[in-house]
């Protein structure tokens, strides 16, 4: 266990640096291909790729691992599919801020589901977020459609990290992890029948295609569900914060994306409340 300890932080920070660096890329990708039919084949060939790697996990499809595992899955294809869609709609760099607000969320949640007590300094941090968000989303007199659809994001991954909490101890991570993103590729799939699948168009979005399926998903949730096993959802939330940085460096480096004042400090005071909530529960 002292092992575990020890190797999960670093893990969880090359997954976040893994969904830090998809930002970018898919907000390309999603320009030639609709967002569901690129979450369809992303997860199909996710899932594909882990059974290929590992069949006799298909044993360990238990009853119970695939009902929690179907649950938790719904969680997070919502939270996918509303952040790809925000993408659309707003810079790399503003998505990556407002998704990492799952970090506040998340305390909110289990108060309200499991009536864990929110302390005075959370519900400030609450409000720091908050301020952050509306620099974030506010143009002018408006509300950004593309920062209300990753909000509804960040609710569900706040949702899907309790879930992993709860379920993933005592459970076989693999076959879990197998069971939510088939429950992605189904959500997505039947999602993009409406407009009609279209596969990637070209090699570039084959490309991102596979980056984000075998690394920051096959890879990425293998990790997350084995770390949730060791350590406490609210410390796995601050450490996979770092996405939020990330997405944020590669955006402006790689993405020549450019942050304005206006984007700067929301994020700061975003990832200051995400940290400062995460260090009290520390």
């Amino acid at each position: 266990m002292t092992k575990h300890l020890r190797l999960a932080p670093g893990a969880l920070l090359a997954v976040a640096a893994l969904w830090g660096a998809t930002f970018f890329l898919m907000k390309a990708a999603i320009e030639r291909q609709d967002v569901n039919s690129f979450l369809f084949t992303r997860f199909a060939v996710a899932v594909v790729a882990m059974v290929l790697l590992k069949p006799r996990v298909l044993r360990n499809l238990s009853r119970d691992v695939v009902s929690k595992g179907f649950f938790a899955g719904c969680f997070l294809a919502s939270g996918y599919i509303l952040q790809t869609l925000g993408l659309a709609r707003t810079s790399a760099a503003v998505t990556g801020f407002v998704t990492g607000l799952y970090v506040v969320l998340t305390p909110l949640i289990a108060a309200i589901l499991f009536h864990q007590k929110i302390t005075r300094k959370t519900w400030l941090y609450i409000v720091i977020a908050t301020v952050g968000l509306a620099f974030l989303s506010l143009h002018g007199w408006s509300v950004g459609t593309g920062e209300i659809l990753v909000l509804g994001s960040a609710l569900a991954f706040a949702a899907h990290i309790i879930s992993l909490e709860r379920w993933s101890s005592g459970r076989d991570a693999y076959a879990l992890t197998i069971v939510q993103l088939t429950t992605c590729a189904a959500i997505s799939g039947v999602a993009s029948l409406r407009a009609g699948y279209h596969p990637p168009p070209d090699r570039g979005v084959w490309g991102v295609v596979f980056f984000t399926a075998l690394f920051a998903t096959a890879f990425a949730f293998i990790i997350q569900t084995w770390a949730q096993a060791h350590i406490a959802s609210t410390k796995v939330a601050v450490i996979l914060t770092m996405e939020v940085v990330f997405a944020a460096i590669f955006a402006v480096i790689f993405g020549g994306e450019r942050l304005t004042l206006q984007v700067g400090l929301g994020g700061g005071l975003v990832v200051t409340a995400m940290y400062l909530i995460v260090l009290q529960e520390a």
